[in-house]
């Protein structure tokens, strides 16, 4: 029997932490053929993708695929990211989370005897915020609640 790997079960984790602590977990994606991904919202075969309970609807995080349905532009759309394609998950807020190897095989890249080959492992997204010292949530200051759109 396959031993799972440690990757979803780590993903689940994290997004966990970030929830329990008010923070909004994104993924980071690699884009290929086998994420379901608006392809409007990709930028150098990457996607960021909010998960937060608020954001998102169904959220499923399987050993294999995260599935949900979220809103894009006010468009409903159903989106599957092969765990596999995930190389991040992070709180917005702080930056505190995990970068994991992308897996599957890379073109012109041959497996030797039976062995997948191993990707190096990718530094986070230029944008993802990295503070030196980790602030907590700044709290409301009152007044009327404003709404602030993330991309």
């Amino acid at each position: 029997m396959n031993e799972i790997p440690t990757k979803p079960y780590l993903l689940r984790a994290l997004f966990e932490w970030c929830v329990d602590n008010g923070y909004t977990p994104h993924l980071a994606v690699k884009v290929d053929s086998r994420a379901q991904v608006p392809q409007e919202y990709v930028k150098n075969g990457e996607i960021t993708l909010n998960i937060s309970p608020n954001a998102v609807h169904k959220l499923q995080m399987g050993n294999e695929l995260v599935e949900f349905s979220a809103r894009f532009a006010g468009v409903a759309r159903q989106i599957s990211v092969p765990v596999g394609n995930v190389y991040a998950l992070y709180a917005r807020e702080t930056g505190h989370g995990m970068t994991f190897d992308i897996e599957g095989p890379k073109p012109g890249l041959q497996a030797s005897a039976g062995t997948e080959p191993k990707l190096p492992a990718l530094k986070p997204p230029a944008s993802l915020p990295v503070p030196s010292t980790p602030e907590p949530p700044k709290k409301p200051s009152g007044g009327k609640p404003t709404l602030r759109r993330i991309k």
